[in-house]
């Protein structure tokens, strides 16, 4: 089977940016989270949990690092059929990373970076770990832990990776209470959370913005064409009249990422300079090349759908007749 360069590439970019990713977010837990003893969620948090329950019950912690890779590949097991083979392999290289960078990282740093700032340090980590898990998941990858159970949800449902993220987070972070009974702990854990989340939506939705390109030009034809080959995005040709002229003209509707927005300003101008372009932002773009509609939708039985078919014109000839009489 032959696999192109271009695959090749992209295939090597998304992961290195899953490594950078997961060392960003096993440095911010390793370096700022963990030292303050402040149980955040995720399979890190898990990882904590079963450290410090095994080290108070019997005298020795379960490495955080060996904890996690272990829930890591319990859940992927569960999770194979719904998420895919590709998101199971990536997941199943960023839980050996992630097992791997803080296995080296939480040694080196008993105590956190920055000495007497609690609250400091739990909102850098927060900060570093939403990056590092925005990353991983714009560039199809995944930290493990409850990135998992956030891709599934967010392949059955409308709800977003963060939110997804609460939720499953929420139980865990919860429960460290029973473990340190220190509700300070409690709190900034979920100080953590919030700001993890955040930045994680921050990232991938920042990645997933649409913009709507409407353009006026004679050489609408060049500029479509080169908007086809160059930026592969498609353009829609609409007729419309110039009311001043009193002349028909065409109208290019093209929609694309936002980060691609300045390859179309620089197609439309290098070949029409006075073409008149308007950039509209939109919520969503749902359909080849951008999106996936994520909703639950009932089926639909052949009888109904022949039901609603023949009570169409029956509401046509009671129009008709009412039309008739008046």
């Amino acid at each position: 089977m032959h696999i192109s360069p271009n695959k090749i590439w992209l295939s090597a970019k998304d992961y290195f940016f899953i490594t950078f990713g997961i060392f960003l977010y096993a440095f911010g837990f390793s370096a700022f989270i963990n030292p303050e003893r402040v149980i955040m969620g995720g399979m890190a948090g898990v990882g904590q949990i079963v450290y410090y329950t095994t080290l108070k019950l019997f005298g020795f912690g379960v490495p955080i690092a060996v904890a996690m890779y272990s829930g890591n590949l319990i859940l992927l097991a569960i999770a194979y059929k719904t998420v895919g083979r590709t998101f199971v392999v990536r997941t199943i290289f960023g839980a050996t990373v992630i097992s791997a960078f803080v296995g080296i990282l939480a040694p080196m740093f008993p105590e956190p970076i920055i000495a007497n700032q609690k609250f400091m340090n739990v909102i850098i980590g927060g900060i570093l770990c939403g990056v590092g898990i925005g990353m991983a998941f714009v560039h199809n990858g995944s930290t493990g832990g409850t990135d998992i159970v956030a891709a599934i949800a967010s392949k059955k449902t409308n709800v977003s990776v963060g939110r997804a993220m609460q939720y499953t987070d929420f139980c865990i972070i919860s429960s460290s209470f029973l473990i340190s009974g220190v509700i300070e702990n409690v709190v900034l854990g979920f100080i953590n959370l919030f700001v993890c989340s955040f930045v994680t939506d921050q990232m991938i939705n920042t990645n997933r913005q649409a913009v709507q390109f409407t353009i006026f030009s004679k050489k609408w034809e060049d500029i479509a064409t080169v908007i086809n080959n160059n930026a592969h995005r498609g353009c829609t040709i609409i007729d419309g009249i110039g009311w001043y002229t009193k002349k028909p003209t065409k109208i290019l509707m093209v929609m694309c990422r936002k980060i691609e927005s300045v390859t179309i300003f620089r197609i439309v101008k290098s070949i029409d300079p006075d073409a008149f372009i308007t950039q509209a932002n939109v919520n969503g773009v749902y359909g080849n090349g951008f999106d996936a509609i994520k909703l639950k939708i009932k089926p639909v039985k052949p009888a109904e759908v022949a039901g609603t078919t023949n009570s169409i014109p029956a509401a046509n000839s009671t129009v008709q007749s009412a039309n008739k009489e008046s």
